[in-house]
Protein backbone atom coordinates (compact mmCIF):
# COMPACT_ATOMS: atom_id res chain seq x y z
CA UNK A 1 0.00 0.00 0.00
CA UNK A 2 1.43 3.44 -1.39
CA UNK A 3 1.65 6.39 1.69
CA UNK A 4 0.70 9.90 1.41
CA UNK A 5 1.81 12.72 4.29
CA UNK A 6 -0.47 15.49 4.57
CA UNK A 7 -1.02 18.45 6.59
CA UNK A 8 -3.68 19.69 7.87
CA UNK A 9 -5.05 22.48 10.24
CA UNK A 10 -5.30 21.20 14.05
CA UNK A 11 -9.32 21.89 13.79
CA UNK A 12 -9.25 19.16 10.75
CA UNK A 13 -6.64 16.96 12.68
CA UNK A 14 -9.19 17.22 16.00
CA UNK A 15 -12.01 16.55 13.92
CA UNK A 16 -10.56 13.35 12.05
CA UNK A 17 -9.27 11.73 15.99
CA UNK A 18 -13.07 12.36 16.76
CA UNK A 19 -14.17 10.02 14.39
CA UNK A 20 -11.72 7.60 15.56
CA UNK A 21 -12.75 8.33 19.02
CA UNK A 22 -16.70 7.82 18.53
CA UNK A 23 -15.66 4.02 17.17
CA UNK A 24 -16.84 5.33 13.78
CA UNK A 25 -13.25 4.23 12.21
CA UNK A 26 -10.35 2.38 13.85
CA UNK A 27 -7.99 4.77 12.94
CA UNK A 28 -7.29 8.23 11.29
CA UNK A 29 -5.91 6.48 8.08
CA UNK A 30 -8.85 4.25 7.93
CA UNK A 31 -10.99 7.46 8.15
CA UNK A 32 -9.46 9.53 5.48
CA UNK A 33 -9.53 6.51 2.69
CA UNK A 34 -13.06 6.34 3.37
CA UNK A 35 -13.63 9.91 2.57
CA UNK A 36 -11.70 9.37 -0.61
CA UNK A 37 -13.78 6.44 -1.43
CA UNK A 38 -16.68 8.24 -1.04
CA UNK A 39 -15.39 11.38 -3.10
CA UNK A 40 -14.63 8.70 -5.69
CA UNK A 41 -17.71 7.42 -6.13
CA UNK A 42 -19.52 10.61 -5.89
CA UNK A 43 -17.37 11.84 -8.32
CA UNK A 44 -18.23 8.75 -10.57
CA UNK A 45 -21.78 9.14 -10.03
CA UNK A 46 -21.59 13.34 -10.87
CA UNK A 47 -20.00 11.99 -14.45
CA UNK A 48 -22.81 9.30 -14.91
CA UNK A 49 -25.63 12.01 -14.57
CA UNK A 50 -23.59 14.94 -16.51
CA UNK A 51 -23.30 12.46 -19.25
CA UNK A 52 -27.27 11.78 -18.96
CA UNK A 53 -27.87 15.31 -18.98
CA UNK A 54 -26.01 15.85 -22.14
CA UNK A 55 -27.54 12.90 -23.96
CA UNK A 56 -30.81 14.42 -22.64
CA UNK A 57 -29.94 17.86 -24.34
CA UNK A 58 -28.50 15.99 -27.71
CA UNK A 59 -31.90 14.44 -28.08
CA UNK A 60 -33.88 17.75 -28.71
CA UNK A 61 -37.10 18.80 -27.60
CA UNK A 62 -39.88 16.46 -27.90
CA UNK A 63 -42.54 17.69 -29.84
CA UNK A 64 -45.40 16.29 -27.90
CA UNK A 65 -47.35 17.66 -25.26
CA UNK A 66 -45.69 16.59 -21.04
CA UNK A 67 -48.74 15.32 -20.56
CA UNK A 68 -48.64 13.17 -23.70
CA UNK A 69 -45.29 12.48 -22.70
CA UNK A 70 -46.27 11.26 -18.99
CA UNK A 71 -49.36 9.33 -20.63
CA UNK A 72 -46.89 7.35 -23.29
CA UNK A 73 -44.57 6.36 -20.32
CA UNK A 74 -46.84 5.12 -17.75
CA UNK A 75 -48.48 3.11 -20.47
CA UNK A 76 -44.88 1.72 -21.44
CA UNK A 77 -44.03 1.46 -17.87
CA UNK A 78 -46.87 0.68 -15.73
CA UNK A 79 -49.09 -2.91 -15.56
CA UNK A 80 -52.19 -3.01 -16.67
CA UNK A 81 -55.16 -4.15 -14.83
CA UNK A 82 -57.01 -6.29 -17.32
Amino acid sequence: MAQMNISVPDALKQWAEKRVAAGSYANTSEYLRDLMRRDRDAASELEWLQAEIDKGIASGIDPRPVEQIFADLKAKHLPTHD
